[in-house]
């Protein structure tokens, strides 16, 4: 597999984790334009503690998934009684918040002889631990799908317990799952809590491949991106972000095909589905209808 193809299928794999992210929130029935803060959030603490701190890889990616975590907990629970557009603009203002105060943040240290550690719009550079561990480019992606097939294999097993249940439940009526007995608004808390985790995983994972992150990288286009990839690839199973990363980053950005293209093709792509199919390709109804298809008995003779 040539170089290319490694950062391609590595980058998929990433941008996947904050997928996940904004595709649980939306289940929850929330739109969420802030969850490329916490995938920020998650690069930048694990960074630092590998780069700065010497911490090796493993803690480092755990630190960035709590600190992912708590940014999700703090958002869940300062916008607790906010709906619809007012929670969505809460949390845009809370990405950009948070890219402004990564703009102005220095905390440099001084290894090896070297000044590492993140330097404001000047940006973080020097995140080699995984390299200097013996990782090469196949091997960390190797990392980064496992690390994703296991998070899949979490979501799997949730959407199918009673706390699934009662998520979707609340992301359909939330009026009728609280008189079902559901407590909405702790659910959402948690929720936005483990959606963080999720994002701050991918984003320990994102700086330790790129050995390099700026506070640009985490503005309001990728928080876009990541909540239609979504809206694309259906609400109806964890698989559905992943179909729509596919889409965009696998096919639309990397063919020369749409070249100079690819936002109009994309932005179009969405327009369509929102008219044609508002829960995405793989919506409940045709979960329900493959499940069906699959656990269906052949006939005999």
């Amino acid at each position: 597999m040539n170089d290319f193809m490694v950062g391609l299928i590595s980058n998929i794999g990433m941008i996947s984790f904050v997928a996940l992210s904004a595709y649980l929130l939306l289940v929850a029935g929330y739109i969420s334009f802030g969850q490329q803060a916490l995938f920020g959030l998650g690069a930048y603490a694990a960074g630092i503690a590998t780069a700065v701190w010497d911490w090796p890889l493993a803690p480092a990616l755990a630190l960035g998934a709590l600190v992912g975590g708590v940014g999700g907990g703090f958002v869940g629970f300062m916008t607790r009684k906010l709906h619809g557009l007012y929670f969505a603009i809460a949390t845009l203002a809370f990405a950009e918040l948070t890219r402004v105060l990564l703009e102005l943040w220095r905390y440099q240290q001084s290894v090896g002889g070297e000044m590492v550690g993140p330097d404001g719009p000047n940006g973080f550079n020097s995140i080699r631990r995984a390299f200097e561990d013996g990782w090469d480019p196949h091997a960390f992606m190797i990392l980064i799908w496992t690390l994703l097939g296991v998070t899949l294999l979490a979501f799997i097993v949730f959407e199918r317990s009673r706390s699934g249940v009662a998520l979707r439940g609340a992301g359909v009526d939330p009026t009728l799952a609280r008189l079902l007995g559901t407590d909405v608004t702790r659910l959402r808390v948690v929720v936005t809590a483990v959606a963080g985790v999720v994002a701050g995983l991918g984003g320990g994972l994102y700086a330790h491949l790129n050995t390099y992150i700026e506070p640009r990288l985490f503005d309001v286009m990728l928080g876009m991106h990541v909540l239609a990839y979504g809206l694309i690839g259906g609400l109806g199973t964890a698989f559905g972000p992943l179909i729509g990363v596919l889409i965009d980053i696998g096919i639309l950005e990397s063919s020369r095909l749409f070249q100079g293209w690819r936002m109009v093709v994309f932005g179009g792509l969405v327009a369509l589905l929102l008219i044609w199919r508002p829960r995405g390709l793989l919506d409940e109804s045709t979960v329900h209808r493959l499940r069906t298809m699959f656990r269906s008995e052949p006939r005999h003779a």
